[in-house]
């Protein structure tokens, strides 16, 4: 850009410089905008690509999450199609094998078991279905656990539905228990690793 001001300069020839620099800033004005555009294009692809990306791997990975329960599916498919000479002790242990089989795949997946028996009650990971009194153990503490909860790493997957001591009931064993809808015929879980 001409910034000579001279006074002497004739004024056409100002004018001329003026004009130059006027088209020397069009063009480069031109040069960042295509530059810009194309910029823009190719974030927009960028951005385009990396959804598509997410997508197919996100698809892959349930996949093979699906890809892993089949295995526990034919198990159990396997159990329902035992003869009728087959020991309940046989078909306990297939079961058992099976749910060992279903809890690696979690565990492969960062979903691990809470343990919650005898535990102190907490709201965070533990929804109360129910409280009982039994003077044998702490108050509010996991007195039964009627389904079991999960967690991933430290965030709780799913809070455990327990039931928990109130020494502040009155009369011995005394039971409390909320209508479940999703349990309607509700059985203590085995919490211990062995059936």
């Amino acid at each position: 850009m001409n910034t000579n001001s001279d006074p002497s300069q004739p004024p056409g020839e100002a004018v001329n410089n003026l004009a130059d620099d006027l088209a020397a800033i069009e063009l480069e004005l031109a040069r960042q905008k295509e530059l810009y555009i194309r910029l823009a294009a190719d974030f927009d692809n960028f951005r385009k690509r990396s959804a598509q990306e997410s997508e197919r791997r996100a698809a892959a990975q349930k996949e093979a999450f699906i890809l892993e329960l089949l295995p526990v599916i034919d198990n159990l498919e396997r159990a329902l199609g035992v003869s009728a000479s087959t020991s309940p002790e046989q078909l306990r242990h297939g079961v058992h094998l099976t749910l060992q089989q279903m809890r690696q795949i979690l565990s492969r997946h960062g979903i691990e078991q809470e343990e919650s028996l005898g535990k102190p009650y907490d709201a965070y990971g533990h929804e109360a279905i129910g409280a009982r009194r039994d003077s044998t153990q702490p108050d509010h503490s996991v007195l039964e656990v009627v389904q079991r909860g999960y967690r991933s790493g430290k965030d709780i997957f799913r809070p455990a539905k327990v039931i928990v001591n109130d020494l502040a009931l009155s009369g011995q064993n005394s039971q409390v228990i909320e209508t479940i809808e999703a349990l309607p015929a509700a059985k203590p879980v085995n919490t211990s690793t062995e059936l």
